[in-house]
């Protein structure tokens, strides 16, 4: 041991001068990787940042919310829909008329048979005959395309076109 207790204290100076440049070396680095983890945290921070100056845990949380805002409208919306195609079945969305003369002794096509269905084909046929001394109009209830009696020729027509129409045909 003594030839290595002999070896250091000749090279003390060299060991010390050594270890000097070897911590201020490593202390410099230190200082570069410090300053470079700050830039780099700066950087993060500058790009995680809202408009509004918040972090990206704010805007995300922002974000969810919003998301979930959405979602309900969305099934709020749905429901309406639901519940207008529902409506949409039962309302009238065929109407056709169809002019026509009755009697050979009256012109201007005054007579119609004028039809109104829904989707489903119920709905009604109403006709005005007209002569030179009176008028007179009737009803037929249509169900499922059948109506409760039967039907002129101008009622048919009407009756069809008005369920074409009601089906978007």
């Amino acid at each position: 041991m003594s030839a290595l207790d002999t070896l250091v204290s000749d090279n003390i100076g060299l060991i010390v001068s050594l270890l000097v440049v070897a911590l201020v070396v490593l202390a410099w680095a230190l200082l570069v990787v410090a300053r470079r983890g700050r830039l780099l945290e700066a950087r993060l921070a500058a790009l995680t940042r809202g408009d509004d100056g918040t972090n990206l845990a704010d805007v995300l949380e922002a974000h969810v919310d919003k998301v979930y805002a959405v979602a309900r409208r969305q099934d709020e919306l749905a429901a309406r829909a639901a519940a207008l195609e529902d409506r949409a079945r039962h309302s009238v969305q065929g109407i056709s008329l169809v002019r026509f003369n009755n009697f050979d002794d009256t012109g201007g096509n005054q007579s119609f048979a004028l039809a109104m269905t829904n989707p489903e084909a119920d709905g009604v046929v109403l006709s005005s005959l007209h002569a030179r001394n009176q008028t007179r109009v009737y009803g037929k209830a249509v169900a499922r395309g059948v109506a409760e009696g039967a039907l002129s020729a101008e009622e048919e027509a009407a009756l069809r076109e008005a369920m074409d129409r009601a089906l978007g045909r």
